[in-house]
């Protein structure tokens, strides 16, 4: 007598996720747009997809089962093959979505200035939901050294007796890359400082991985040095803003008349919050897309919390993950463990400072390790 329960139980038992791993495309020359693919698939089934190195898109399950399809170049009809079979959906239901998917896909690869982490209006998994096999970020300060215009007491300079060399940077940039980690950020202190900071820049764009800088921005004004940036591979730049200071307007000016995605950090004071809502208002007029803010002063917090309304009533988008370069406007406290780390801290990314310690985040006082001398699975574990 055949088990009437059987089909059901099919129907009710989640599908197996495809092998993890990371798989790569890149178009041929002869194709109409130059652009390449890295997808991370983790063991969970959610993965993530890296556009031209420079946009990442999570995905859930059944995003990423389409994604690798386009990365592995598989036949439609293959692909409809597998898809409806293993989620027993309608052919013409799971072409539908196929080509959904592709489509937006292909927006990206021809949008350019996008947010490093754009999200789109299908169904994906959150970032910070799922078990993952290794951060989606490193933030990496390079160094603790600050412009000249900042007290260097604003840095936690006692926390590190030396700076990394560049081969050393490097082979945390590939160890990194061989673990599935996609982006890097390189902050500080004032990351500029570091003479080699293109070929920092361009080492993680030879491996595939989206690479931003954070900056007061102030060297950038220099055309010569921020066109030697963005032809290495920069792909966003955090500015960090002071607001009194015009020479840092006319920087910012000069950055966001480039071919690169531009945030701006504002930290809210004593002294500035009363103009805060002006320096909104010019950031928009300038063009700026997308702001974080951060207060200096517990008793700032219902200001930070009316500024942010009103970023977004004025179509800004708010950052509220990336470090902050250590200096004057940097709001976390130094040397001292953060009572609230954000939401992906140590999950999400690890923060490495300019010796290779590694951080659960910035201002996140735990040593974890370090990533020259202790084995990935501790640091990670």
């Amino acid at each position: 007598m055949p088990n009437l329960l059987e089909p059901i139980k099919r129907l009710l038992t989640p599908v197996k996720p495809l092998s993890p791993g990371i798989f790569h495309y890149q178009a041929p020359p002869d194709a109409p747009v130059s652009y390449r693919l890295h997808l991370r698939l983790e063991p969970a089934g959610n993965g993530i997809l890296i556009v031209n190195a420079s946009t990442i898109l999570h995905l859930n399950q059944t995003a990423s089962e389409y994604a690798y399809h386009m990365v592995m170049q598989t036949t439609e009809e293959k692909m409809l093959r597998e898809i409806s079979g293993r989620y027993r959906v309608n052919r013409q239901h799971a072409l539908q979505d196929y080509q959904l998917l592709r489509e937006r896909i292909q927006t990206l690869i021809n949008t350019p200035d996008l947010d490093p982490e754009t999200f789109l209006d299908f169904e994906r998994s959150s970032p910070h939901s799922q078990h993952i096999s290794a951060p989606y970020r490193l933030d990496c300060a390079i160094t603790y050294r600050l412009s000249n215009t900042y007290d260097d007491s604003f840095a936690p300079t006692k926390r590190v007796d030396h700076e990394l060399s560049t081969e050393e940077w490097f082979g945390i940039f590939d160890k990194a890359w061989s673990f599935g980690i996609p982006h890097i950020i390189l902050t500080g202190g004032e990351p500029t400082l570091r003479n080699d900071l293109p070929d920092l820049i361009a080492h993680t764009e030879s491996n595939g991985q989206v690479v931003g800088l954070l900056s007061d921005g102030l060297k950038l004004v220099d055309e010569y040095y921020l066109q030697s940036l963005l032809q290495t591979g920069l792909d966003h730049l955090m500015f960090t803003l002071k607001p009194g200071d015009e020479s840092s307007w006319k920087a910012l000016e000069k950055v966001i008349a480039a071919d690169l995605f531009v945030s701006v950090h504002l930290t809210l004071t004593l002294q500035n919050v009363i103009n805060t809502s002006q320096v909104l208002k010019r950031l928009v007029n300038l063009g700026v897309k997308a702001i974080s803010l951060s207060e200096s002063d517990p008793e700032l917090q219902n200001s930070l919390i009316q500024f942010r309304n009103q970023a977004a009533s004025l179509g800004l988008t708010l950052v509220w993950d990336l470090p902050v370069p250590y200096s004057a406007f940097n709001p976390v406290a130094l040397e001292t463990q953060m009572d609230n780390p954000p939401t992906g801290a140590g999950r999400a990314w690890l923060y490495i400072e300019p010796d290779g310690d590694v951080l659960p985040a910035q201002g996140v006082n735990q040593m974890l390790g370090n990533i020259l001398r202790d084995p990935w699975e501790k640091l990670w574990r």
